[in-house]
């Protein structure tokens, strides 16, 4: 086996062994307590720039397959585990997920006391890390020199990275198992065009759109609403990587975007970016949110719901606007998972209700969205009925 070492930019080192690709990688080191879909956190836009230490015990007993992934291509800079199965076993399996990282460029390593790097998160916040395997080029003192120039997420704007740089649209609905392929949508007459804004949009929520008769076109996201040439029913607004205050295109945008009396939709970095378009702020966060058991409380029902979460800044409380609600708080620290406009159609939620991993409790707020669009096109079509 390989010797490979992560290296912390308070001076920590963790020693243990490669496996996928060869290299070196820098990025902030978060720990994610998901116990499956260790693929799909790898490969979700959201994870750019960050170093994902998982804390379940063992990652990649059901190995990884062409379906699983939530982008083209991963995105984590690194992944790191405490033990790695030297067996896999899934009937949907085609390589383990040493060979998933080494096709896809992925450092990993594994025999790290993931326990030990988790509580040190908690404690001192996350932490800009490396993880090496080139001991002849990288040693640990070169290692925690390379965390330590790390300039961090704080102020980064990794959204235009990781966005599509073409339009393009999107049918597939989500993975039905018994037939081994995408469920496509039924209903050819009550259907609704979407605008999906891509700040890092993952799969599972084009595919949760299109299971609901969406007609989705995904758009790039430094493209202004004006120049699409049309009107959408909704337009939603993903996920995504790094800072939401360095992007001033995707907040000048929104602005407009509510001024037409269009729903919309945010979730994860797109609940950030309505809020900053509506006048608030963000924060970072010590450690952040990572993570499939997530318990969120539905401020007007009393609802718990246990949610899937990625995100490393929130909402700032202190500086909400007069039009914005609270809609959801998180059960963990009290932070704002859920945002509702007061004077334009909008919505929406820190998690992720579409999950992947995680649980689907949440999953009603993609109806939400579409009642809004409905009432928007039942009110439309009743106006120029009478006009």
């Amino acid at each position: 086996m390989r010797k490979a070492l992560l290296a912390l930019q308070d001076g920590t080192v963790f020693e243990g062994y490669a496996f996928g690709a060869s290299g070196t990688a820098v990025g902030e080191v978060i720990f994610n307590t998901s116990i499956t879909g260790y693929q799909e956190i790898i490969t979700d836009p959201s994870y750019a720039r960050q170093i994902v230490a998982f804390t379940h015990p063992q990652i990649g007993n059901v190995g990884a397959n062409a379906q699983d992934v939530e982008a083209k291509t991963p995105h984590a800079s690194a992944m790191v585990i405490k033990s790695l199965p030297i067996r896999v076993s899934n009937w949907r399996s085609e390589s383990s997920i040493g060979e998933f990282l080494r096709q896809t460029g992925v450092v990993g390593i594994h025999g790290v006391d993931t326990r030990q790097l988790t509580r040190l998160i908690r404690s001192k916040g996350a932490q800009n890390g490396c993880v090496t395997s080139d001991h002849d080029q990288v040693d640990a003192e070169s290692a925690i020199s390379l965390a330590r120039d790390f300039p961090g997420l704080k102020g980064m704007d990794l959204a235009k990275e990781v966005s599509t740089r073409s339009i393009y649209t999107w049918s597939d609905g989500t993975f039905d198992l018994d037939s081994g392929s995408s469920r496509k949508a039924t209903d050819p007459v009550d259907r609704y065009s979407v605008a999906a804004y891509d700040y890092g949009i993952k799969y599972n929520i084009l595919r949760m759109l299109s299971d609901r008769n969406c007609d989705v076109t995904v758009v790039p996201a430094q493209t202004p609403y004006d120049e699409l040439g049309r009107d959408f029913d909704g337009v939603f607004l993903s996920n995504g990587p790094g800072d939401p205050e360095p992007c001033g295109y995707a907040i000048s945008n929104i602005e407009q975007i509510l001024q037409r009396y269009i729903p919309v939709f945010g979730i994860c970095l797109g609940h950030q970016l309505l809020a900053l378009a509506s006048g608030g702020r963000t924060m970072k966060m010590k450690f952040g949110h990572h993570g499939a058991n997530h318990p969120v409380r539905d401020l007007s029902t009393g609802e718990i719901m246990i949610t899937s979460q990625n995100h490393g800044f929130a909402v700032d409380d202190d500086h909400l606007p007069d039009d914005l609600v609270v809609t959801h708080r998180s059960l963990f620290d009290g932070t704002i998972q859920g945002l509702a406009h007061t004077r334009y159609p909008a919505f929406s939620f820190q998690g992720h209700p579409e999950a992947s991993p995680g649980p689907h409790d949440c999953s009603a707020l993609f109806d939400r969205f579409i009642n809004m669009m409905r009432e928007r096109n039942l009110t439309i079509s009743a106006a120029a009925s009478h006009a």
